[in-house]
């Protein structure tokens, strides 16, 4: 018990105490300071509509805060077990053995990082982005080392590890195009009816128009109807938003105009049994 009085030895624990609370606040603070700099870095590049370089920006900030935040604590754990006495020597060469029995086992977790890391330098998405991955689509929320994290439009989360992902489908990179097809009967003019859609769609205002309308023509005559083919530009995945707005309006000035929605019709034929002749009803 002579060691609870022994100052030397009160001392040199004291100083081990000190160097490992600063080891823990130093990592801490390190990760705190890293992460803010990215922050005020792609704060200051930030817009409303990210350009490319921006955009990437963003995504590897989120990366690069992973990869500090487990360098930090990867060294930080090696300082304190130092501090503690624990000789890393062979802690090393046993971890190098295990290390290389586990990888063996772990190659599927090495193609998640490698494809993580391709999926960002060849700028394929990123996060805000809105993609299709296999049967998963939805809103980049989080490009991890391991995973990609999705948000649906109906809220469900999709963690997909990043090997898995050999097909993308990027709705984000350029401009939509809304389509609409317009109804109308055969028995009204056509021509008519062009101009009156023409003249709605040259009137609307959207913010996410990117080119004004354009009303192509007929796309098809069906059985009961000709449709009239609307295209417009616009912003990218606002196109089903703009294409009820379009319409809406569209229908508005049909029926102002005395224009309905086409209807099914149905045509019999009768015949006369002694003139042998076809009457149609």
């Amino acid at each position: 018990m002579e060691w609870l009085t022994d100052v030397e030895t009160w001392q040199r624990f004291g100083e081990s105490a000190i160097r490992i609370a600063l080891i823990i606040v130093i990592t801490h603070l390190l990760i705190w300071i890293v992460n803010k700099s990215i922050d005020r870095i792609l704060s200051n590049k930030q817009t409303s509509r990210l350009p490319m370089q921006t955009r990437r920006m963003v995504t590897v900030g989120r990366l690069l805060k992973n990869i500090v935040m487990y360098a930090c604590y990867l060294i930080g754990g090696m300082l304190l077990m130092s501090e503690l006495g624990i000789q890393l020597g062979p802690l090393l060469a046993g971890a190098g053995i295990v290390g290389l029995a586990i990888g063996f086992g772990a190659q599927s977790l090495v193609k998640d990082i490698i494809t993580g890391f391709f999926i960002i330098l060849e700028d394929q998405f990123a996060v805000g982005d809105v993609i299709q991955a296999g049967q998963f689509k939805g809103t980049v929320e989080v490009i991890g080392l391991r995973t990609t994290r999705l948000l649906s439009w109906t809220g469900e989360i999709f963690i997909i590890p990043n090997g898995m992902i050999n097909e993308v489908t990027n709705f984000s990179l350029r401009n939509s195009v809304a389509v609409v097809d317009v109804s109308i009967g055969y028995e009204e003019d056509v021509d008519r009816a062009t101009s009156i859609i023409q003249a709605t769609v040259d009137k609307l205002e959207d913010e996410n128009l990117a080119k004004p309308p354009e009303v192509l023509g007929i796309q098809l005559m069906g059985a009961t109807e000709v449709k009239i083919r609307i295209i417009a530009e616009c912003l990218p995945n606002t196109q089903h938003a703009l294409a009820r707005k379009i319409n809406l309006q569209v229908k508005k000035a049909l029926v102002e105009n005395g224009m309905d929605t086409p209807y099914p019709r149905m045509v019999t034929y009768h015949r006369d049994e002694r003139s042998g002749e076809r009457n149609g009803a």
